[in-house]
């Protein structure tokens, strides 16, 4: 933990870091193969959805027959009507037959009760009309409609619109990679569903806003330097925030997969599957979008301001003229004079030789004998 906090502590000070920017193509054709992957599970498969959005009946009865057995029982007694069995904790079964009406749901519900051996009593009957289950799915669409353009007004109102809508993208890129993994893997799409949606949303927002606040700050005065891009700025954002969005998203996903795994495939909870999924698919977009997609969008948005293009070009000249002036430098440092040596006339690269002192010896003995 010690090691990952001094991690934390160089990324935020711009000691160490990942280009994400530089690398944003990458991200982006990530982004583009999941989305296509998604949007065609869901045109080949479709959505499953519940009964509260199609209208039928759900019966719940605690019996020990399987689920093939109860599903074949209820398929049966419905009179070839698609029968959904979930499996629920102390021993019960939820059967969900779309398609009925009142008149119909009561000759099933003593016809399972005959075929499972308990008392009509025992099977617990909700009837769900269709009418009711388009007004839920409406009353969906209009309050994402609505926290949509929420959402937009208020990032373009305290940050800026390139960052607004890079938001707006983000998230649509979220919700599309998860109804696309339910359209995959088969889940029901309920009301828990669309909390779950909703839930999503917010917290992929609060990944985003996050790095554009800290983008916000460290932009301030930024024409006014030349020793960094809008870009670069940018990128130190996103890694400044790293540690904080890795922890809160490993924290935030730990108890949801325990919902996901634990509760609803060992419990065998079936509200839980519909909920924990959406959380779980969406809080690992909403943390992928905020880091790889929300930000770089919002660098290409912001590259393509005149001011922001000068500052780059600024930038660029004062590197290459940084990196001349070093070559210059390099080159310019030449070695020591060479001098002539006095007895063979080759050069010698060294400190120069001071030529002998003609007054050298006067006024000393000679040392010849007269």
């Amino acid at each position: 933990m010690s090691k990952l906090g001094n991690i934390g502590a160089r990324l935020y000070r711009g000691e160490v870091g990942y280009d994400f920017i530089g690398k944003r193509k990458i991200w982006y054709g990530i982004s583009i193969l999941i989305t296509i992957t998604a949007i065609v599970g869901l045109a080949v498969r479709g959505l499953n959805m519940g009964i509260e959005f199609s209208g039928g009946a759900v019966f719940t009865a605690k019996t020990s027959v399987s689920t093939s057995e109860a599903r074949h029982t209820a398929e049966s007694a419905a009179g070839g009507h698609q029968a959904v069995v979930q499996k629920l904790g102390g021993g019960s079964l939820r059967i969900q037959i779309s398609g009925l009406d009142t008149k119909q749901a009561v000759p099933v519900q003593e016809e399972l009760a005959k075929d499972l051996n308990i008392p009509v009593k025992d099977v617990n009957t909700q009837l769900v009309g269709p009418s009711w289950g388009e007004e839920i799915a409406n009353k969906a669409w209009l309050g994402l409609g609505i926290f949509m353009v929420l959402v937009v007004i208020y990032l373009a109102i305290a940050f800026e619109w390139r960052m607004a809508l890079a938001a707006l993208i983000a998230l649509i890129h979220d919700l599309t990679i998860t109804v696309g993994v339910y359209a995959l893997v088969g889940f029901e799409v309920t009301p828990g569903t669309v909390i779950g949606l909703l839930t999503i949303l917010g917290y992929s927002l609060y990944d985003t806003v996050v790095v554009f606040d800290s983008l916000k700050e460290a932009s301030k005065d930024l024409t006014k330097q030349t020793r960094f891009t809008y870009g670069e700025i940018a990128n130190r954002s996103i890694n400044s925030t790293l540690v904080r969005s890795i922890n809160t998203t490993v924290v935030a996903l730990l108890p949801v997969a325990g919902l996901l795994f634990v509760g609803g495939g060992f419990l065998g909870a079936g509200m839980l599957n519909d909920i924990s999924l959406a959380l779980f698919v969406g809080l690992a977009a909403g943390a992928y979008s905020s880091i790889f997609i929300a930000t770089p969008l919002v660098a290409d948005l912001k590259g393509r301001e005149p001011q922001i293009k000068a500052l780059a070009k600024r930038v660029k000249a004062k590197r290459a003229a940084a990196a001349a002036k070093d070559a210059g430098q390099e080159d310019t440092e030449e070695p020591a004079p060479a001098t002539a040596d006095a007895e063979d006339g080759t050069a010698v690269v060294g400190p120069r030789q001071q030529p002998a002192s003609r007054n050298r010896g006067r006024g000393r003995p000679s040392g010849k004998r007269r």
